[in-house]
């Protein structure tokens, strides 16, 4: 009799259909049962000695949240026996509701050691028991994972005594993962944290990765990838990571039209073993990215979350360097632009800011130039050295990308029909911040916010909140200033303000979004493992 190994995982909704992920240990066939009668089935698929399913749950209803279980061969699973959460249930907003999208990023899923959190209370997990006190308690309607689900490069105690029973750790990647199967006991390790699994079977979540999720600073230049492709491990690792990515978290985000018209998936679900399938497509992202695309778009009635890959997709070459290749850039430009007037408001989501401090901002910029040869090939080998050790590679290190973003938020900020907002959510900094855009040629009369949450579990040194608390400063901007100036940078098309932050802490950002009017609401745990309101603002009144 087959067993529920990890999951079930709500992911896509739209109203009328949802569908639910798991994991099992055997081959079956997994059923998901409403309590209005809703329901789906799937067989499972097998991808390197694992089993997994995703299964459509249609006959669903606005307006409804029914309760549902999953059954594995006629079996029941879930809820688990003697579960002390809630059922979980498949929420379908009404129309007119107001929509509550939670985000932020960078979860590292260590347990306590002796019950003692080293980097504080998970606010994940915090959210996860207050909804499961107060089932009558505003939940969010999608939770938005912006990178660094998994830590692919930096392991807990518990992880690492297991992959020395593997190998040797004296040999490179050391007590990193290395492959599919280290790759799965990272989400084992994260995602049955019994908080976390509940929450995320009852809250429907979209995902996109961050460098953690392979390897830190991953895709950094090209000189980096370079390096990293001469090692022995690195091929292994690379794929490994988009495998698990793909199967853990990218199939969630797709719809099932989507599904029906993806050839990976088709051929993954109906092969004895897709692992041959998988990895030829991880191989094809590898080679071309331009070739493979992790971005996506959902619509939640007149609110549009655009979904960018700001890691694979990326072009390396310095004189042509870019966040996005021009594929992607495209399919950007044609999501936020398509259906004129047909949304609200528009959620970028990006897992690198594109708004920094702006010393950060500066830097990064005079470090692409030195890089792109401005100054010379001594300068240039030294921009890369500081590129490197400082990780300045976000949307500022890519000049030309921040300024089509800015020229692409002002033309849909600006356009007949335009959004009542535009905000571009972010972690990946270890901290929170919102800043606001302004257009020095008038730009769109309406609000642009860079929002930026992290983490929801993890820490930062001393000295970068230091850092970061001096790069907003007025001394911190003339010194970007003089370093924009040494590199011969151009002025970016874009002026930002500092509205509030930064703040430091484990914590999660929502916004509630209801007909043309915006609310933002940022909480951080506290000691006594509660979420506590540190901030609140009113984006647009509507």
């Amino acid at each position: 009799m087959a067993g529920l190994r990890l999951g079930p995982l709500l992911r896509y909704t739209d109203g009328s259909c949802a569908t639910v992920w798991v994991e099992t240990d055997a081959p079956c066939t997994a059923h998901v049962r409403c309590s209005d009668g809703a329901s789906g089935t799937a067989p499972t698929f097998r991808v390197a000695g694992h089993h997994y399913a995703l299964v459509t749950v249609t006959g669903l209803r606005p307006g409804t949240s029914p309760s549902y279980e999953v059954f594995l061969d006629d079996a029941p699973v879930w809820p688990l026996p003697d579960s002390r959460f809630p059922p979980s249930v498949i929420r379908s907003p009404g129309a007119g509701d107001a929509v509550r999208v939670t985000f932020g990023s960078c979860r590292w899923a260590a347990p306590p050691a002796d019950g003692k959190d080293p980097v504080g209370p998970d606010a994940l997990d915090t959210l996860a028991k207050r909804l499961a006190a107060d089932p009558d308690a505003r939940r969010p309607d999608v939770l938005l994972l912006l990178g660094d689900q998994v830590y692919a490069d930096e392991v807990s105690e518990e992880t690492r005594r297991l992959l020395a029973t593997r190998r040797d750790l004296d040999e490179a990647p050391g007590s990193q993962v290395a492959d599919y199967e280290e790759y799965c006991h990272l989400y084992y390790e994260s995602w049955l944290d019994p908080e976390i699994r509940w929450l995320l079977s009852t809250v429907p979540s979209f995902m996109i990765f961050d460098d953690h999720d392979i390897v830190d600073d991953w895709n950094t230049s090209a000189a980096w990838l370079a390096d990293m492709r001469s090692t022995d491990w690195w091929q292994q690792r690379l794929l490994s990571g988009l495998m698990s990515y793909w199967v853990h978290q990218h199939l969630g985000n797709l719809s099932p039209a989507e599904l029906a018209d993806d050839p990976t998936w088709a051929a993954v679900r109906d092969a004895p073993d897709g692992t041959h399938a998988l990895r030829a497509l991880a191989e094809q992202a590898d080679a071309d990215p331009s070739s493979v695309r992790f971005s996506y778009r959902r619509d939640f009635g007149r609110v549009r979350v655009v979904m960018v890959d700001s890691r694979a997709a990326r072009v390396l070459d310095e004189d042509r360097r870019a966040m996005l290749n021009p594929g992607e850039a495209d399919w950007l430009r044609e999501q936020v632009l398509a259906d004129e007037g047909a949304y609200d408001h528009l959620l970028i989501g990006t897992s690198l800011p594109w708004l920094l401090p702006h010393l950060v901002h500066d830097a990064e910029g005079w470090d692409a130039a030195l890089c792109a040869g401005e100054r010379g090939d001594r300068w240039a080998r030294f921009g890369e050295w500081l590129r490197r050790g400082a990780d300045l590679e976000h949307w500022a290190a890519f000049p030309r990308s921040f300024a089509d973003l800015a020229d692409l938020i002002g033309e849909a900020g600006s356009a007949p029909g335009a959004p009542a907002s535009v905000c571009v959510l972010s972690g990946d900094v270890h901290h929170g911040y919102v800043a606001r855009a302004s257009w020095p040629s008038g730009g769109p009369g309406i609000p642009v916010v860079q929002l930026t949450c992290s983490p929801v579990h993890n820490s930062v040194p001393l000295t970068m909140r230091i850092g970061f608390r001096f790069g907003w400063s007025a001394p911190a901007r003339l010194l970007g200033r003089l370093l924009a100036r040494h590199g011969r940078c151009p002025r970016p098309p874009v002026r930002w303000r500092k509205q509030g932050g930064p703040w430091f802490g484990n914590q999660l950002m929502t916004l509630t979004l209801r007909g043309r009017s915006a609310h933002l609401c940022l909480e951080r745990t506290g000691t006594d493992e509660t979420l506590r309101t540190v901030h609140e603002t009113v984006l647009t009144a509507g």
